[in-house]
């Protein structure tokens, strides 16, 4: 299956959410918007954006600056807590009731998803209209949920607008032909797209949507680095060790991590090309897991909303430190070094959906399961994005226990549609460790990282989720000292 069909499929889902839950008004007095509109009515910014959800730099900025607004909208009728980039003062209990919460979230998520995807102004409009909600209500009126949450949302992104991510391509003084998220920090790779010189360093894959476009990939957001974090003082204390094995002097263990993704790659089975899919889209899996936990729990919508915003200011953060990483080891992929370690000579792997078998074929012409990713190896995102998500899911529920399913229909690959998987597979989730053992892994099966880029990310993930529970803890409780 071609990306470009992928994307419509996956455009396709996105519609039929908001039509599902958007269509018809969430009922505000019982219902929860958080999760009911605003989730399925951003996606199609999100996607429009970073169609499969794959670019988890821009993702994680998205849902966490939409969480955020959510906080931040709820706080004043909570009993103690303080917004992150607002103190909105506090509303007599009896005011915090379901209709109140919700109309401040849905005004809050107005503006924040106005100000990241304005080319959609009138979808955000009509999420408002669609619930009786006027968006031409601009009141700052501290005493109504409408200018609670106005201001909330306005001051989400009043904070976050030029917080190094460069979202209006202005950074470096840029005014004509501005390209939002562009790098701004000179970053060029150590090897181009058709030449290994340096075998330990990242080389940019060639990829194509089909029809005969390629194009060479360029080291999405290297910028992240410098974003400013929400709770951490300080990035550079976070460190992981140094990738050894990704060093060409290292032969030996060069050679062996390599000849371990072969050997995954040879031993695919379907129930992991489903898991390495599911992974590879973070609203999916790290984003419908949570809400799964948060209807299981039957949280109610203030514990949502501290929820989601936990689970996503942890990741938001623990992206930057993996960036910071990422371009301190600017680590070899396995697909340039399985080509350069043995050429065109045979090697045992997987062929493909089409062909169904494993067989021997040229290391020239292996490649990865899973579409390889835009910025060098180590460590892990992915694996810290799961770990972070898990960590902080255990903390704020106070237990492992997850037990969440998945089925996936015989034919419903999400890039061999029709072919994978042959049959109906259900993969459960039984517990939080379970979820993020096996989120590592599936980048090891689909073949876009070494073994050791996994505990790397896992450990950095668990370190800064531990963080961001004390950080969020400390709002709730109403600290107004940001870290």
């Amino acid at each position: 299956m071609s990306l470009i069909s992928s994307t419509r499929k996956l455009l396709a889902a996105a519609a039929l959410l908001t039509v599902a839950f958007s269509s018809a008004a969430v009922d505000l007095d019982n219902g929860n918007a958080a999760i009911e509109t605003v989730i399925p009515t951003a996606v199609i910014g999100i996607f429009d954006t970073s169609p499969n959800s794959g670019d988890a730099t821009l993702v994680l900025r998205f849902t966490t600056m939409i969480t955020n607004g959510w906080f931040d909208a709820v706080a004043p009728y909570h009993e103690t807590a303080i917004g992150v980039y607002s103190d909105l003062g506090r509303r007599p209990a009896g005011e915090a009731t379901n209709r109140n919460l919700n109309i401040a979230i849905l005004h809050a998520s107005y503006h924040v998803l106005d100000g990241l995807f304005p080319k959609f102004n009138s979808v955000w409009r009509d999420m408002l209209i669609n619930e009786g909600l006027d968006p031409d209500n601009l009141t700052t009126d501290l005493t109504t949920p409408e200018g609670i949450g106005n201001m909330a949302g306005k001051a989400v992104i009043s904070a976050r607008l030029n917080d190094g991510m460069n979202q209006l391509g202005n950074e470096k003084g840029v005014q004509y032909h501005q390209a939002p998220y562009s790098d701004y920090t000179g970053f060029r790779p150590a090897n181009d797209a058709y030449v290994l010189k340096h075998p330990s360093k990242w080389q940019p894959a060639i990829i194509t949507q089909g029809k005969g476009l390629f194009q060479v990939q360029q080291f999405v957001t290297p910028q992240l680095r410098h974003v400013e974090p929400y709770f951490i003082k300080n990035i550079h204390r976070f460190r992981s060790p140094k990738p050894i094995q990704s060093q060409i002097q290292n032969y030996e263990l060069y050679k062996m991590q390599a000849d371990e993704v072969l050997e995954a790659s040879a031993n695919l089975t379907e129930e992991q090309m489903m898991i390495a899919e599911l992974f590879d889209h973070k609203i999916f899996s790290l984003g419908f897991s949570g809400v799964y936990a948060t209807q299981v729990k039957q949280l109610g919508i203030m514990e949502t909303v501290h929820y989601e915003f936990l689970t996503n200011v942890a990741a938001f953060d623990t992206s930057i430190v993996i960036w910071k990483e990422k371009h301190r080891h600017n680590a070899v992929r396995p697909h340039s070094a399985i080509e350069y370690i043995y050429g065109d000579l045979p090697v045992t792997a997987w062929g493909g959906a089409e062909e169904g078998t494993v067989f021997d074929l040229p290391a020239s012409q292996w490649t990865s399961y899973l579409p390889v990713a835009d910025h060098p190896e180590y460590p892990s995102a992915t694996a810290s994005f799961c770990a972070a998500h898990a960590q902080t899911s255990r903390l704020f529920l106070g237990t492992d226990e997850l037990n969440w399913s998945n089925m996936y229909p015989a034919g419903s690959s999400r890039f061999y549609s029709g072919t994978l998987p042959s049959q109906d597979i259900m993969v459960t989730f039984d517990t939080w460790t379970d979820l993020e053992t096996r989120c590592g892994l599936s980048r090891y099966w689909g073949g876009v990282h070494f073994l050791p880029s996994i505990p790397a990310g896992q450990e950095l993930g668990h370190r800064i989720a531990n963080k961001a529970y004390k950080f969020v803890s400390r709002k709730i409780k109403g600290k107004r000292n940001k870290h």
